[in-house]
């Protein structure tokens, strides 16, 4: 079986959480249906390429990260913008957290 679909849809429910977003709220945010998130999350069906775009949108991620899992540029740019708009104490404390987990890797 394909298992594109049940991943990004693992991929879609583990970033709206990181967000504390509920599927309302994501839904909401991404200008679809509560359904269309429902069912993306379950991985019960594929959705719609204009979907995927708004949903990427709505989640600071790219497309790519939503059906590979493989982070793209577009991600690197997203974290480094949020990063950079960190405290410098702040920046510190995240790259000590990552060197600590590459370092156990």
């Amino acid at each position: 079986m394909n298992q594109i679909v049940p991943e990004m849809g693992q991929r879609i429910a583990m970033l709206r959480r990181n967000k504390k977003l509920t599927q309302e709220e994501l839904a909401d945010r991404s200008d679809v249906s509560l359904q269309t998130i429902s069912t993306a999350e379950r991985g019960v069906k594929a959705l719609r390429p204009e979907n995927i775009v708004k949903i990427s949108q709505a989640l600071d991620t790219s497309t790519d990260y939503l059906l590979t899992g493989n982070p793209n540029s577009l991600d690197y740019s997203i974290m480094n913008r949020k990063l950079s708009n960190l405290v410098p104490e702040k920046q510190e404390r995240i790259l000590r957290i990552l060197t600590l987990i590459l370092e156990d890797i």
